[in-house]
């Protein structure tokens, strides 16, 4: 993700929360799949209540922006979110998005939500080339704590199981991953009969992603849930920490590292497991796709115990590197270069630079890293190899790359390959035609593909996982 609050707050305008430039969609992408919690945690409040219904203040607020009086916007935030986003910076973002996602029009629909004591209205929002959900987070003073920009949830058909899988031969139960503060929900999918089963942890790519994994129409970690289980395999899945308890992780944004984000939590998933009847403690695996495949060698290095990873679209260079790159490729998709697209990727071409810096210290403030991500993030992934650490490990691995993914390209797979060479007890495979959700398509991969395409796994990628698996 993908699934970060800061200096900015929400800036999510000058390449930043996984990020910012696409016309439409491209920007929307970007927002979805290598972003942060772009909350400012309420602390230190010093300012009056405001007066009102939350939904009558977040249309106000919205009204504001759109007559560009940013000073009465900036006014609806609480005294974090003030300082992270000041009046001359709101503006900036909010001209920069309508840049790229053309005029505001109007608002569509409107929804209120609660999580974790916060009350958040969600405003389904019309610009001229992009519809995009604003989600506005309120304190318990009716003050913005917290402003996030998203691309809408689907509202298309529902969701089907693709053909190859059988949902009469499986159950799934409602389990509960780790314990305290960060306890997940998670769903336990279990074929039929008495076990022991094999088991897999589906661990997330970057961004808040709930348990399916869900982008626009897609759900690839359904697909695989039901896919493998239907295959005598055992799946568990969760809500990513990022996502389930957003405004508690956006209090501790300063300090966020890839430990908290995803490493401890996959780790207490096969905790759970190994506690769970009907599935073969000795027989438990870790499926990382994306930033999960990427952390994947981590997480089996942490926990020896584990019977083997799967690595799915898992990057083999450093993180920034990949931002950058995937920048350059998104704003190069239409055949030009805006000045704006130009003055974004110089930017970004300093902050990756900055990341690189034997100095950098977590007091580097996030704004001037890539995509506001604090430099505790950045300082954890630092000295990090993933195909060094997966040399080390002794347990089996099976790395897999769709060749249309342009996020996690073929010269991370090659990587892969050239550092485990001669590992009897590693296996790699690379599909002509599959994106970087491991679905079918054609031509240069765009991230319209995710948004406005229903597709699923592919069925030969599910075929040889199982495989894999079920004949250890």
């Amino acid at each position: 993700m993908s699934r970060a609050g800061d200096e900015r707050g929400m800036k999510m305008t000058s390449i930043a929360r996984e990020g910012v430039h696409m016309l439409p969609q491209r920007l929307l992408f970007c927002l979805l799949c290598l972003a942060f919690l772009l909350v400012a945690a309420s602390c230190g409040e010093d300012l009056p209540p405001l007066e009102g219904e939350i939904t009558e203040l977040a249309e106000d607020f919205l009204a504001c922006l759109a007559a560009g009086d940013y000073r009465a916007a900036a006014g609806y935030f609480d005294a974090r979110m003030k300082r992270a986003m000041p009046a001359g910076e709101l503006g900036l973002a909010w001209k920069s998005l309508q840049e790229q996602a053309g005029e505001y029009q109007n608002v569509l629909a409107r929804r209120m939500v609660t999580e974790d004591g916060y009350q958040t209205v969600v405003a389904t929002t019309q610009f001229e080339e992009a519809v995009v959900d604003i989600r506005m987070v309120f304190n318990q003073d009716r003050r913005i704590a917290g402003l996030w920009f998203r691309p809408p949830e689907w509202s298309g058909e529902e969701y089907t199981y693709p053909s190859y899988v059988d949902p009469e031969s499986f159950t799934e139960e409602e389990v509960a991953v780790g314990e305290g503060q960060w306890t997940l929900p998670g769903t336990l999918t279990l074929p039929e009969g008495p076990g022991p089963f094999p088991a897999v942890i589906l661990v997330h790519g970057s961004g808040p992603q709930d348990r399916d994994e869900t982008i626009g129409p897609n759900k690839p970690f359904r697909d695989l849930a039901g896919g493998l289980a239907s295959r005598g395999i055992a799946v568990l899945r969760y809500e990513k920490r990022t996502r389930e308890h957003a405004d508690k992780m956006a209090a501790q944004q300063e300090t966020l590292t890839v430990w908290d984000e995803t490493v401890e939590d996959a780790l207490a998933a096969a905790a759970l497991l190994r506690r769970t009847e009907r599935i073969d403690a000795g027989r438990i695996y870790v499926l990382g796709h994306s930033l999960g495949g990427t952390l994947a060698p981590r997480i089996g290095a942490e926990d020896p115990g584990l019977a083997g990873l799967v690595i799915l679209a898992g990057a083999a260079r450093p993180l920034e590197d990949l931002i950058l790159e995937q920048y350059n490729y998104l704003a190069r998709l239409d055949g030009k270069l805006t000045d704006r697209e130009k003055e974004q990727l110089a930017e970004l071409e300093e902050q990756v630079a900055r990341v690189k810096e034997p100095g950098l210290s977590r007091a580097v403030p996030a704004v001037e890293l890539p995509l506001s991500i604090p430099a505790s993030y950045w300082l954890d992934l630092r000295g990090y190899s993933p195909t060094e650490t997966a040399q080390s490990l002794s347990m089996p691995l099976l790395i897999l790359q769709g060749e249309r993914d342009y996020q996690v390209t073929m010269e991370d797979f090659a990587l892969w390959q050239e550092h485990l060479a001669g590992s009897e007890h590693v296996k790699c495979k690379s599909y002509p035609g599959l994106n970087h959700l491991f679905m079918e398509g054609e031509g240069p991969g765009r991230p319209e593909e995710y948004f406005a395409r229903p597709g699923h796994i592919s069925g030969e990628v599910v075929d040889d996982i199982a495989h894999w698996i079920n004949s250890r």
